[in-house]
């Protein structure tokens, strides 16, 4: 049994390699018909194919996605629905965040509004981003646990899910707004994360809570926003440790969570758009460090996959080991997809 599981894996990293290079516009494109709604320069993504609105969190997510495709194409079209999307969001919930207990789903609109300024140059975006970043700061952050934030503000538990997007989101801030004291905030946000959750073989565990007791519990996106984290952390520092934990982690992801194979397959709810987090921040990371050569057959196996299970409409779910479907899908489900082939390349970079 081992030796036939090792030949059908050897034979899946060689299928691993041929990526469709056409998959990343097609998919993005299926996405959006299906999705994407927009009206007078205001955008949103709906909440499955039947309509709705998606959630908070998931819509700073889906704005990631497309800015994740202009990072890929610089098109002036993908720049112009990112302005739509980040106006359709401030629409729907205002310019205040505050009002949402969830000091994670903030951050995460945080680094969505962070990257829009990089890519438009729009200063709401910029404004959006620091005001809100500053406010969850001043209320999730504390010396309880030797630092960290909050993930609510009930302040039961200190989070993986919010202490990695922050840090993020701090990096991003300090580059855009020019100002030191959010590296300085970044390096707090990650040394506790570093200290409290992640472990000497690069798991990264969900959360402390305020007792003390950890909950040992790994998931794809808290690895991925701890390798973006450490990542941009070496990128504005030099300091390679950075770096080391990033491999760390994202050897871990694919050696223990992913068996050298295919990542998790997480259900509908929030878990369902885990995976694409994980893929952006990991290939972000390997842009930046030259490692493609050590983790592309892997990222592309996973990337290819996920095309794969797609329908005959070219939506494909978050199981990227049984094919998509039919009838209704939720959006988020369908977000994992998209991103996984915005991010990895058709062909290995050299």
């Amino acid at each position: 049994m081992k030796l036939v599981s090792a030949a059908i894996l050897v034979f899946a990293f060689c299928l691993a390699r041929a990526i469709d290079p056409h998959a990343a516009d097609m998919a993005f494109d299926a996405y959006n018909s299906h999705f994407y709604f927009f009206n007078n320069g205001s955008g949103y993504y709906k909440q499955d194919t039947d309509g709705g609105h998606s959630r908070f969190w998931v819509r700073a997510e889906q704005i990631e996605m497309i800015e994740d495709a202009y990072d890929r194409t610089h098109s002036r079209a993908t720049r112009h629905m990112i302005r739509q999307a980040i106006t359709g969001f401030v629409d729907r919930h205002g310019s205040d965040w505050t009002n949402n207990k969830y000091n994670d789903d903030i951050m995460w609109m945080t680094i969505a509004c962070a990257r829009g300024y990089l890519a438009t140059g729009d200063r709401m975006d910029r404004s959006l981003a620091k005001t809100n970043f500053d406010a969850v700061y001043a209320r999730g952050s504390d010396n309880a646990l030797g630092g960290g934030l909050y993930w609510r503000t009930d302040k039961g538990s200190k989070n993986a899910c919010v202490n990695g997007p922050a840090a993020i989101a701090a990096c991003l801030l300090c580059q855009i707004c020019d100002d030191k004291s959010y590296l300085a905030k970044a390096q707090a946000l990650y040394e506790w994360e570093r200290r409290a959750l992640v472990t000497t073989n690069g798991a990264v565990h969900d959360n402390q809570r305020i007792t003390g007791n950890v909950a040992r519990k790994a998931f794809t996106y808290n690895e991925g926003t701890f390798i973006g984290a450490a990542d941009l952390l070496w990128k504005l520092t030099g300091n390679t440790n950075y770096l080391a934990d990033a491999s760390l982690a994202a050897n871990y992801t694919r050696h223990v969570l992913s068996w050298d194979s295919t990542l998790p397959a997480y259900g509908s709810g929030d878990t369902a758009g885990f995976n694409g987090i994980f893929m952006r921040w990991t290939a972000r990371f390997l842009n930046d460090s030259h490692l493609w050569p050590q983790f592309y057959s892997w990222m592309s196996l996973n990337a290819d996959a996920a095309w794969r299970v797609r329908r005959a409409d070219n939506l494909s779910w978050q199981d990227w080991t049984s094919p998509t479907p039919p009838g209704t899908l939720d959006s988020w489900n369908c977000s994992d997809t998209v991103v996984a082939l915005q991010v990895v390349p058709a062909k290995e970079p050299h």
